[in-house]
């Protein structure tokens, strides 16, 4: 069971803490535990409850009118809700779905990931899914990670879904013409966070780029034996939680000089890269937009 601060909550649900305190207060919408100092703590059953209320609002409902509705009233208006998602694509609709698939993962429902995801392939495609749907999931999953409020089972569960949707989606996938620029895709020793590499793999795939995919847990010197072989344009790695060989910064430019003639474009989590010092053949990539523009797709 996770332990959450009100300001946690802000985070993850986009409501203010200070909003959070009057809605308490007025409606009664939660009710914090308490630390022996008096300070607020919300258990996941809460954070649930906020991440739907917070739903409603953003479709315009009053918060008043939702506190007074019935727990299957309330239940029929969410489901009403994803209903009409399901048939929109505009940011709000983008946002209930990314909030769906936090609560799929939350509650290890594995009906309510199918659901959000197939109708999301049904109305755009897979490549469509991936940018508008997937990428800003992850994207708040990054902000719980930051705040150490991951369930681990949860993240397994929900990554190994969307992982399954991928590989199929790749196994689709014509392979590029022979001249197509190409690309080796890996991850630093110690890290096995595969899936931001897999949907990577797809978008460059889908865009004509050819990708050679070493996976996890690569050793330097060992992608270096592959760069020899292939002689790529460039490469891509994911830092998501931590760098065997040392600090982010040390990683990185151990990168710059293994490959000093090659574009090493690296993506990750803020808690190993914030604060590091790009060197000239080194790129971040904060998102599928910049990986894009960064292999001139």
């Amino acid at each position: 069971m996770g332990v959450y601060s009100i300001k946690d909550l802000e985070k993850l649900s986009g409501i203010k803490a200070h909003t959070i305190r009057i809605w308490e207060q007025r409606y009664n919408v939660l009710t914090p535990h308490r630390t022996d100092t008096n300070i607020r703590t919300y258990d996941d059953n809460q954070l649930r409850h906020l991440l739907n209320v917070s739903m409603l609002i953003e479709h315009g409902h009053k918060i008043s009118k939702i506190c007074k509705l019935s727990a299957s009233d309330f239940d029929q208006e969410l489901e009403a809700l994803f209903q009409q998602a399901g048939q929109e694509d505009n940011d709000q609709a983008i946002t209930v779905k990314t909030k769906g698939l936090i609560m799929a993962m939350m509650e290890m429902d594995e009906l309510r990931f199918e659901k959000i995801f197939s109708t999301s392939i049904m109305k755009r495609g897979f490549e469509q899914t991936v940018l508008r749907l997937v990428y800003p999931f992850l994207e708040r999953v990054g902000v719980m990670w930051n705040i150490d409020k991951v369930n681990p089972a949860q993240e397994h569960f929900i990554f190994n879904l969307i992982r399954q949707k991928v590989l199929v989606a790749l196994d689709s996938l014509t392979l590029p013409p022979a001249d197509s620029p190409c690309y080796v895709l890996f991850l630093p020793e110690g890290e096995l966070h595969e899936l931001g590499l897999l949907l990577s793999a797809y978008l460059l795939k889908v865009n004509g780029v050819k990708t050679i995919y070493l996976g996890q847990n690569m050793p330097i010197k060992d992608v270096s034996n592959a760069v020899e072989t292939c002689d790529p344009n460039g490469m891509l790695t994911f830092c998501i939680v931590s760098t065997q060989s040392g600090s982010g910064q040390q990683y990185i430019n151990n990168l710059a000089g293994h490959f000093p003639k090659h574009k090493v474009l690296v993506g990750g989590s803020g808690r190993v890269l914030d604060g590091i010092k790009f060197p000239s053949n080194i790129q971040c990539v904060h998102s599928a937009e910049d990986l894009l523009s960064a292999v001139q797709v």
